[in-house]
């Protein structure tokens, strides 16, 4: 019984094309050929997403920024200043002693917290 060769048959036409030629290189050199190429993509991807991560992080910093102490307040031009002897005065006025427990209500299917 005849023994069939493993490779394809590939006629003088098609030995002369770029493919073939790139075929027979890469049996040859397989990291300079694919290897390379695919690690040389890689590092130069990194260099060209690092400022499209970089307007990420700025973008979001921009969002999330610090607040002061009148912003965090809700204090704007528009609100009242705020004297620390005016309010213990106004608190100090209230009557702090005559006060009623209000339970709050539950949601629905919440335990009341009694065991």
């Amino acid at each position: 019984m005849a023994v069939f060769p493993n490779r394809k048959f590939r006629g003088t036409a098609e030995a002369n094309t770029i493919a073939a030629r790139y075929r027979s290189a890469l049996a040859r050199h397989p990291f300079m050929l694919f290897g390379l190429p695919f690690i040389a993509t890689m590092v130069a991807g990194s260099f060209f997403l690092t400022p499209a991560t970089a307007i990420r992080y700025e973008k979001h910093d921009r969002r999330v920024r610090r607040l002061s102490k009148e912003e965090e307040l809700g204090i704007g031009k528009a609100g009242r200043k705020v004297d620390m002897k005016e309010e213990y005065y106004r608190l100090a006025a209230k009557d702090l002693d005559d006060w009623e427990q209000k339970r709050v209500k539950r949601l629905a299917g919440e335990h009341d917290g009694v065991l």
